[in-house]
């Protein structure tokens, strides 16, 4: 009996060990190949300009999350009820979509105006600023889809076909950017090339998701119904979000001088390596505990194994990142040496913001909402603390509070989740891993 233990064991830590080595190959070459891509906007751009690309990102990336606002964990939480019926599928999909049309007309209008006064109040021209606004709707337009059409085959496992359209689009945006930017050096620019690859790799990831779900179904009320409490349950901290979420950025923005905004962009770009881990997270980890049944012992063990496993990797990647300092910047450019300390405490806020957003993808991927009028005021008591004792007009005390707002993040996430599994009855037949 001991040995078919054994046996079973060591198939399953094999399975796993082989799972994570493909997959995370990949994902080292999509992710390494953004890092080069990255560089050279830092290379090529002016200061000044790549202050501008760090402001326009920025805002995109916060248009995305107010998108979203919750739907994209719906629909996996949705989707991993009904994975195996391409019906009932493919309508929580097409609901989905739906909605986060509806929500991006709003997000638009919230924040294009937000991004053309703060380009024109770091020093871009009027049609500078018009040509960047616009050079941003292709990429956000292909932000909104992505994520979604990835449901069913992360629900599927099929990790494969998604990996390599990753590297198609990452390979994508790379060679647009060197052939643009070395003759183009503007920042509209820089962002047509991010954008384009990503909306021809959305209508690869339509085809492969057309394999796994029906693609003619429409939107069903009922999960309409479900997707729009939980949306209803998070908006408020999506807003939230969008300003915590890039604190650095949105006090330099206002406080701060250009140069620090483009120092901070750049030192964000080495967050490429947490990227690696995330994307890694959301592909293989938060999926398989959306379909673990409700089963109150396993989801806890699997939970406490998976913290201990974040933890672990990002003290590894904090420490390498310290000793590599010097020649990382060196990489990066003359304008950003001398910033060690600034790149090693950054990286140490990336990689806990890391630890907070995959815990939040674990509980989210259940269905679970934290009720904002509990959240939002735990995680502004840092950030008013912070901005009270620190000086928050510079890139060192902008960092140090996004280390703060990082550790008060994780201890809530953790804190929530570990809640709602001691809530979780026990079963007696649950589903493996």
């Amino acid at each position: 009996m001991n040995e078919i233990k054994l046996t079973t064991k060591a198939s399953y830590l094999w399975q796993w060990g082989k799972l994570l080595s493909l997959t995370g190959a990949a994902q080292v070459l999509v992710q390494g190949s953004s890092l080069v891509g990255g560089i050279l906007v830092i290379r090529l751009l002016p200061a000044s300009e790549y202050a501008l690309y760090t402001l326009a990102n920025t805002l995109l990336g916060s248009m995305v999350v107010l998108a979203d606002s919750g739907i994209g964990a719906g629909v996996m939480a949705q989707g991993g009820k009904v994975w195996q019926n391409p019906s009932q599928l493919g309508a929580v999909v097409a609901t989905g979509l739906k909605l986060r049309l509806r929500l991006a007309v709003g997000s638009l209008v919230l924040a294009l105006p937000l991004l053309a006064y703060l380009l024109l109040h770091h020093g871009a021209s009027a049609l500078m600023t018009t040509l960047i606004v616009l050079a941003l709707i292709p990429a956000f337009f292909a932000a909104l889809s992505d994520t979604l059409w990835e449901v069913a085959p992360k629900l599927h496992q099929r990790v494969k076909p998604l990996q390599k359209n990753q590297l198609a689009v990452s390979l994508g945006r790379l060679v647009l950017t060197a052939l643009t930017l070395f003759t183009c050096p503007w920042t509209f620019v820089a962002l047509l090339a991010n954008g384009f690859p990503r909306l021809w790799g959305n209508k690869q990831l339509k085809a492969l998701s057309g394999e796994l779900l029906d693609l003619k179904q429409t939107p069903d009320p009922a999960v309409q119904k479900e997707l729009l409490g939980m949306v209803k349950r998070i908006l408020p901290y999506t807003l939230y979000y969008c300003v915590s979420g890039q604190i650095t950025i949105w006090l330099l923005s206002f406080l701060g001088s250009t140069a620090s905004i483009a120092r901070i962009g750049a030192l964000d770009r080495l967050s490429v390596v947490v990227t690696v881990f995330s994307t890694l997270f959301t592909t293989l980890i938060s999926p398989r505990f959306a379909r673990l049944s409700g089963d109150r012992s396993q989801l806890f063990r699997h939970f406490l194994r998976i913290q201990l496993g974040l933890l672990v990797v990002a003290f590894c990647t904090i420490a390498g990142v310290r000793m590599a300092a010097t020649p990382i910047l060196w990489v990066l450019g003359p304008e950003y040496t001398g910033l060690e300390g600034e790149l090693t405490l950054n990286m140490t806020g990336n990689c806990l913001n890391w630890i907070a957003g995959s815990t939040y993808a674990l509980y989210s991927s259940r269905g679970w909402a934290m009720k904002p009028l509990v959240s939002i005021p735990l995680s502004l008591l840092p950030i008013v603390a912070g901005t009270w004792f620190l000086e928050v007009g510079t890139l060192l005390g902008v960092i140090t509070l996004n280390i703060c707002i990082a550790c008060v993040q994780v201890c809530v996430s953790i804190t929530y989740s570990c809640f709602k599994i001691y809530q979780t009855p026990r079963q007696t037949d649950p589903a493996a891993f």
